[in-house]
């Protein structure tokens, strides 16, 4: 990975810090795209002090539940990099109850799809000029019990939390592999991942601290953030994968996806209707 810029969203904390650790350890230079400048700072410290990489690893404030926020960052980017070789769509949330972005989506949809989907297009022509331009989308198991419900895709008429962020999981999929479709003829990939059931603080309310007697409680069972970033970091970083395009992975290897993620008609309206919702046209 000597070289190669790599952006991580969500890098603060769980998995983006762990991917972050170990692709700065194998000679990327890093850029963690986190929300908090307070807590993106204290793992900018965390993550330079584990990987013995000082001078490659640095942090821009991008707030993937802000189009704002999203379009500041690529406009910085974009100011000091020339290409992106990498970048990994890690960051995701999971809320309880139903909460909103600054731009009024439901924060699933918003952040886990929306923020991404802005993110990516913005970052497209630096992807391009990269000599292997990949995305690498963080999506989950749960996109099996998701369905995109148009209609009502910010779920303002009843809000169910596994309803919710399997929808979102369910377009990380829809969404990468139409974008697979539309980066056929040139140097870059997007694939996307399920890395397991891992020990993060996803789901746990940073204000109230709700769920997280049940999170410890758990925690036994669940796979450490280094264990559940192994695959992302090996699509990021491994050969064994240039050129392999619109998969979903799984601990190292290609997995089945839903019968819904598979549906090429569904993910054309799902990228028209998200160009719509983030101002792409």
């Amino acid at each position: 990975m000597k070289d190669r810029i790599v952006v991580v969203t969500g890098a603060n904390s769980g998995m983006g810090l762990a991917t972050t650790v170990q692709l700065a350890r194998e000679g990327a230079h890093v850029v963690m795209a986190c929300r908090s400048a307070e807590r993106g700072a204290q793992a900018l410290a965390e993550a330079r002090r584990l990987s013995g990489a000082a001078a490659d690893i640095e942090l821009m404030l991008c707030d993937l539940g802000s189009l704002a926020s999203i379009r500041s960052f690529a406009e910085q980017f974009a100011a000091i990099y020339a290409k992106l070789d990498v970048l990994v769509n890690n960051a995701g949330v999971v809320t309880i109850k139903r909460q909103t972005t600054a731009d009024g989506f439901e924060a699933m949809m918003g952040v886990n799809h929306l923020g991404h989907f802005l993110l990516t297009n913005l970052l497209l022509e630096q992807l391009l000029l990269a000599p292997q331009g990949r995305v690498v989308t963080v999506s989950s198991g749960a996109h099996k019990v998701g369905k995109i419900d148009f209609a009502d895709a910010h779920l303002t008429k009843g809000f169910r939390v596994w309803s919710g962020y399997g929808q979102s999981k369910l377009a990380n999929i829809l969404f990468t592999r139409s974008l697979a479709d539309r980066l056929k003829g040139t140097n870059a990939t997007a694939n996307c991942v399920h890395p397991g059931a891992v020990s993060t603080n996803l789901g746990v309310s940073r204000e109230t601290g709700f769920g997280k007697m049940i999170h410890t409680s758990l925690r036994p069972f669940f796979l450490t953030p280094q264990e559940g970033a192994r695959t992302a970091v090996y699509l990021a970083s491994s050969p064994e994968v240039t050129g392999v395009s619109g998969e979903y992975y799984y601990k190292l290897k290609t997995a089945k996806i839903s019968r819904a993620a598979q549906d090429p008609l569904l993910a054309d309206k799902l990228w028209t209707w998200s160009e719509s919702e983030v101002g792409m046209r």
